[in-house]
This record gives C-alpha cells, sequence and structure tokens, in this order.
C-alpha cells in the first residue's frame, strides 16, 4: 500500500503560479512512477503531468505544456507540481497518483496505469 497526501492547492489570481506537492508514504517511493491529473466540475478526470522512477523523464500533458512542470525527491518520497501562468482554465481537483510497483524506467499517462490515489487538493483560479 501506499499513501498520498497532496497539499498547495488555493486560490490564485490568472497568471499566478502554485506548488502542490504530493508526500507518499507506506512503500519504497523509488519503484513507483508518478502523476498528476485534475478534474473539474462536470468534467472527466484529465491527465496533467507524468514523471518516471528516477525522475529523469517526464510529460506534460498539452493543455500545460510551457507552464507546469514535474519533478520529484525521491530522498523526501515528495512529487511536485509547479504551476506557473495560470488560467481560469485550470481550476480544478488535482490528484497526485502512483503506479507500479514497476522495473522500467518509463512514465505513464493513463488513468489506469496508477494504483494508488491522494484524496486531491483545489485549485481555484480567478479571473
Amino acid at each position: 500500500q501506499v499513501q498520498l497526501v497532496e497539499s498547495g492547492g488555493g486560490l490564485v489570481q490568472a497568471g499566478g503560479s502554485l506548488r502542490l506537492s504530493c508526500a507518499a508514504s507506506g512503500r519504497t517511493f523509488l519503484w513507483y512512477a508518478m502523476g498528476w491529473f485534475r478534474q473539474a466540475p462536470g468534467k472527466e478526470r484529465e491527465f496533467v503531468a507524468a514523471i518516471n522512477r528516477s525522475g529523469g523523464s517526464t510529460y506534460l500533458g498539452d493543455s500545460v505544456k510551457g507552464r507546469f512542470t514535474i519533478s520529484r525527491d525521491n530522498a523526501k518520497n515528495t512529487v511536485y507540481l509547479q504551476m506557473n501562468s495560470l488560467k481560469p482554465g485550470d481550476t480544478a481537483v488535482y490528484y497526485c497518483a502512483a503506479g507500479g510497483p514497476y522495473s522500467d524506467g518509463y512514465y505513464y499517462t493513463r488513468h489506469y496505469e496508477y494504483d494508488y490515489w491522494g484524496q486531491g487538493t483545489q485549485v481555484t483560479v480567478s479571473s
């Protein structure tokens, strides 16, 4: 079992920045690929960002490329989502997810490739 706890959400004006954190506990963090997804009211869950076990490979969804960055600190069992140039369309509940354990060095972009999910943190961007 892996437990995930997100933090860092809140209310920000358009153009502002937030950094989300996701602290993991339970099993060896290094074994797991990590990802961020988001869900706005009335919409399906959307892939945001993914990172492989080592942190050497990342992938961002088209809607956030050039504005968001995903990173991880395996010594701190934490994954981050740095969000810059925020837009009202980024308003959603953001979820951290862990997939695996995997023996490969890939990242994953589909929700069914993830086995553990956090409770979510609300991000609201005002215009």
